[in-house]
């Protein structure tokens, strides 16, 4: 079991989101993106920039996407390009494959890409299809592609491929991972199909949160949301246009929300008040959270799975 401890709060976030484009190709029947109505389509450049720039010189982990495809976003390469002005930055991508075309692959190694993970759900093709709505044939020739190329250049990527464990696929998650790994991934990941807070939940666990830790999301409009699991902005902490990024990150609103969910108050917080994330993690070291009482007294049993320090949206 996940045992996570904390003594305080770093002074700037290790990962930091940003929601280029509120577009994606694909149709999930498990993912929110569908339903959000969030404008622009596309985020300003000034303000993807002054993320960054806000950020410069702390060893932050990009990521170029929140709740959407991120090569749907025909300017990332630009945006990778901004970002790894800053020898300390790194940059990481989850997408499902279907536009990073090999021009694209190409133009991300000769850049420099640090993470790359490929959210593919199905080795079968009935399977693929019913879960992801885009070409097959395409996910699985830019993916081969991308892996291979990894593996000529001797790239420094870290590479992983992934699906989720939809129902009655035993099988075929054996034969999924018997086909990657003679494309030599880094890791085959199989990862248990969760709900976003509000998504069908009617309660949520009285347990502090891991996500606001060391993370900081920002949606296309430029607002600041505590998670990246928040699909419907119930929880703006900023607005980096009217904020430097670091203020909003050590802001009064992200340490009230932080001082109420180390506390194990998520009804206090409506985004939280319909979470049951982390629900089966042991929070025994948890500064300031009792732990021991809350087992006493715990009326949210439903166990839900811990999404590895990602944002899992594709």
């Amino acid at each position: 079991m996940n045992k996570p401890s904390r003594n305080q709060y770093a002074k700037t976030p290790l990962y930091i989101e940003i929601e280029t484009t509120i577009m994606c190709n694909a149709t999930c029947w498990f993912c929110p993106q569908k339903n959000t109505l969030r404008q622009p389509k596309y985020m300003e450049e000034w303000v993807w920039k002054k993320i960054i720039d806000d950020t410069r010189g702390i060893g932050a982990i990009y990521r170029p996407f929140l709740l959407n495809e991120p090569f749907a976003d025909k300017r990332m390469t630009s945006v990778v390009e901004y970002i790894k002005q800053d020898p300390t930055a790194k940059v990481e991508f989850n997408t499902n494959g279907s536009m990073l075309t090999p021009k694209v692959t190409d133009k991300l190694l000769d850049i420099g890409v640090d993470v790359m993970r490929f959210s593919i759900d199905g080795l079968y093709k009935e399977t693929f299809d019913e879960s992801r709505g885009i070409s097959y044939d395409k996910v699985y020739k830019h993916v081969a592609y991308f892996l291979e190329q990894v593996q000529l250049r001797k790239a420094p990527v870290q590479t992983e491929v992934r699906m989720i464990k939809l129902p009655n696929t035993e099988q075929e998650q054996k034969e999924f991972k018997s086909y990657w790994e003679k494309h030599k991934p880094d890791d085959i990941v199989f990862t248990d199909l969760y709900s976003y807070p509000w998504e069908n939940q009617t309660s949520s666990t009285q347990l502090p949160c891991l996500k606001t830790e060391k993370e900081l999301f920002f949606y296309v409009d430029g607002t600041a949301t505590l998670c990246c699991w928040d699909s419907e902005g119930r929880q703006i902490i900023g607005d980096v246009k009217k904020e430097n990024a670091l203020d909003i990150w050590n802001g009064q609103e992200m340490k009230r929300c932080r001082d109420l969910l180390d506390a194990g108050n998520r009804e206090a917080l409506e985004l939280c008040s319909r979470c049951d994330a982390y629900t089966n993690t042991d929070f025994s070291n948890w500064e300031g959270f009792d732990y021991q009482n809350y087992l006493k007294t715990a009326k949210t049993t439903k166990v839900i799975p811990i999404v590895k320090d990602l944002a899992d949206v594709d």
